[in-house]
């Protein structure tokens, strides 16, 4: 059964997704993920009862959930971000309380010194603003997991009410901060603003590919009398076997099958291949893709949840709400965060009273320790990067199953490869033949080529493409004999083989060749033909050395064969003839002397692939292998195993840049707060200092987007 997938709308900081994923795990909730950038909650599938008390509990915390295993099939309406309508509701209220607070208007508008209109000014954001932090910050209590609106509620409550006890008490100037408590919840309204739309630049890439999976289609339907008509359909609705046109121009509405025409297709959103391909009849098309010339007609071969965009979205959400290792200190921190803050705004009043001996001025300060606090740069330092390093990578043409690839790939020192699949095409192609006996080449060409036509080998395809020709040999008789070879026999009863050395051992002791053919019993040439190798395969391995990465080719293939790939290659090491049970010992036994990663394809490396530290399979790898790797690299091959490196290692870099300036940030704004260094305007200062700080992680974030990662 597929996952629960929601959409939970709220989450403000790393407390939140803590108290979330604590919620659903005391709940029941298996292999819970919750990722605050994306704001994904994925778990997996319990009884429909429980999963309907799961989403009233998490609403009840002051979140709104939305479930996306569902499909919409209305239009979705962009709407205003929440925490900027907030913002502008406020920020008139907010701007004429702070009116006094520049020099030279105390003097001509002693009518803002009212108490009472004071009071009138801040009550309706005093209001707004507990309507969401205060219902958050009595949740997130109740849970166990005091998130950082507990600060925010305490903090601009204690400014209100203190100023409201002033004027209820006619006590004037002296009690009057209510422009402190407005300030700070239009403040950190715009905090919140301005993290979701850093959190969304992180995203964009796969915010792109999320849009792309929403068109309408031209659908293909026949009346009673099978007369065609055409009509708009929206692409969710589209189900396997439905019948679309798609012309030039428009964007492919699903993964689909041509039936009739041809088009020129752009895949670079899927693949990060730039180059347009031609397709044809029977050719596939991948939903999302772009139809940059032609007219075709195709078949729906699966609908919107299960295209290969669709598990593409999904995979890199749930990538992105995996928690890597770096991340377990950080949360560990923020669970414990709002009450040690707690601790030391109490402390920072106590001994500032001490001290100073002014109560007013105790409370300034303690309100800014609450304020300037932010437990959401901790939270956001690695999800911020980890989105957008995913998101680069599938924009690259990289997928990452699990987000912890990202950081695992800064420790690997060596590199294994796969032969068949991998550093070659696995296409075959003829290196050289030899005519013996006196027969012409272009005889050996023409009866290689009349018998191999009726084998399905790939080798036999191989020659049948190279040399086919008009004039073949007709045969009385035919027969495929398997594992050995093809027989036939013309017309004046000659009998002919083209097969493997079992078929010619009694003729040569040179098992070197692929196909030997044979006359009556006599050998007449062989055919050697070599396993491509991939054009870029060169490059990578050159730039692995570059890195100080050790290169092993680990094939099942010939040792010879594998020994001259690895030579033309300049790979370190060769390890042949292996089955997959060897090729998992011989993994087991590097990663046990050093992080190693895996790339391979075929089903007998999937076991490897497993055990790895990284295992890295190619877009057009057997499923058993995609689904076992780590990292799928699509449609350009070892093209994009630097990237992948790079992207892994500047991705780890960037969190442990965050991670330091949210610790810096902490440790320095908090002292600075508590010793009254802010001035008279503290907590207001505070406020904006805190609204601002996750800015700086998402920026630095977002460098990776055009950063030089290989």
């Amino acid at each position: 059964m597929d996952q629960v997938n929601w959409k939970v709308e709220g989450m403000t900081c790393s407390n939140c997704a803590l108290t979330i994923d604590k919620y659903l795990r005391n709940q029941g909730a298996t292999n819970v993920k919750v990722n605050l950038v994306g704001g994904e909650v994925i778990f997996d599938p319990i009884e429909k009862e429980n999963e309907e008390k799961l989403h009233r509990g998490i609403e009840s915390m002051g979140y709104k959930v939305v479930d996306e295993s569902v499909i919409n099939t209305q239009p979705v309406r962009k709407t205003m971000n929440r925490f900027l309508k907030y913002v502008l509701i406020c920020a008139p209220f907010t701007l004429i309380l702070m009116l006094h607070m520049i020099p030279g208007v105390h003097a001509w508008a002693h009518w803002l010194m009212n108490p009472w209109l004071q009071l009138a000014l801040c009550l309706p954001v005093y209001l707004l603003g507990m309507s969401f932090f205060a219902k958050s910050a009595f949740s997130s209590i109740r849970n166990g997991m005091p998130n950082m609106n507990v600060l925010i509620t305490i903090g601009a409550s204690a400014a209100f009410f203190y100023s409201l006890v002033g004027t209820l008490m006619g006590q004037g100037d002296r009690f009057l901060f209510y422009e402190t408590a407005a300030t700070i919840i239009t403040l950190v309204f715009l905090g919140n603003y301005l993290e979701d739309a850093s959190i969304d630049s992180t995203q964009r890439a796969l915010n792109k590919l999320a849009k792309s999976q929403r068109v309408m289609a031209n659908m293909i339907a026949f009346d009673d009398q099978h007369k065609e008509s055409i009509f708009p359909i929206d692409n969710m609705q589209l189900r396997s076997g439905d019948l679309v046109l798609i012309k030039s121009g428009e964007q492919v509405p699903a993964d689909a099958k041509i039936l009739w025409g041809e088009a020129t297709v752009d895949e670079a959103i899927i693949t990060g291949e730039s180059l347009p391909i031609s397709k044809k009849q029977k050719d596939q098309l991948i939903g999302g893709s772009i139809v940059t010339d032609g007219t075709v007609k195709a078949q729906v071969t699966a609908g919107a949840k299960d295209s290969v965009l669709a598990n593409i979205v999904n995979l890199v959400k749930q990538a992105q709400g995996e928690k890597p290792p770096i991340q377990q200190m950080a949360d560990r921190i923020s669970a414990i965060f709002v009450p040690v803050v707690l601790g030391i705004t109490a402390v920072t009043f106590i001994l500032n009273y001490i001290f100073l001996g002014q109560f007013t001025e105790s409370l300034m300060r303690s309100i800014a320790v609450l304020v300037i606090a932010c437990p959401c740069a901790m939270g956001l330092a690695t999800p911020a990067a980890i989105a957008v390093g995913l998101g680069r990578a599938t924009k690259s043409g990289i997928l990452f199953r699990k987000a912890r690839s990202l950081e695992l790939f800064k420790n690997i020192q060596q590199v294994v490869f796969d032969k068949t699949g991998t550093l070659t095409t696995g296409k075959f192609v003829i290196s050289s033949f030899q005519s013996i006996a006196g027969l012409p080449d272009e005889e050996l060409k023409q009866l290689a080529f009349s018998l191999e036509k009726y084998s399905n080998h790939p080798i036999a395809k191989a020659i049948v493409k190279e040399w086919k020709t008009k004039n073949e040999i007709r045969w009385q008789k035919v027969e495929e004999i398997k594992g050995t070879g093809i027989r036939a026999t013309d017309k004046e009863g000659n009998e002919y083989w083209a097969g493997s050395f079992a078929v010619a051992d009694k003729l040569t002791s040179d098992e070197s060749h692929n196909v030997y053919l044979l006359k009556n019993n006599q050998l007449i040439g062989w055919i050697d033909v070599a396993d491509e190798i991939r054009p870029e395969a060169a490059d990578t391995i050159e730039y692995l050395h570059s890195k100080g990465i050790k290169t092993v080719l680990l094939t099942g293939d010939r040792k010879a064969k594998a020994i001259q790939i690895a030579q033309v290659l300049g790979i370190d090491e060769v390890i042949a003839e292996q089955s997959p049970a060897q090729k998992l010992e011989h993994i087991t036994r590097m990663n046990a002397i050093t992080p190693t990663a895996m790339v391979g394809d075929g089903i007998n490396d999937a076991p490897a692939l497993a055990k790895a530290t990284i295992g890295i399979s190619m877009s057009d790898a057997s499923q058993v292998a995609m689904q076992t790797a780590d990292v799928v690299l699509m449609n350009n091959g070892l093209k994009n195993l630097p990237t992948a490196l790079g992207l892994g290692k500047h991705t780890f870099i960037t969190i442990q840049q965050n991670l330091f300036w949210a610790f810096a940030y902490n440790i320095v704004a908090i002292p600075v707060a508590a010793f009254g260094l802010l001035g008279e305007y503290g907590p207001t200062y505070g406020a904006l200092i805190m609204a601002l700080s996750d800015v700086v992680l998402a920026i630095n974030s977002v460098r990776l987007f055009v950063k030089k990662v290989v």
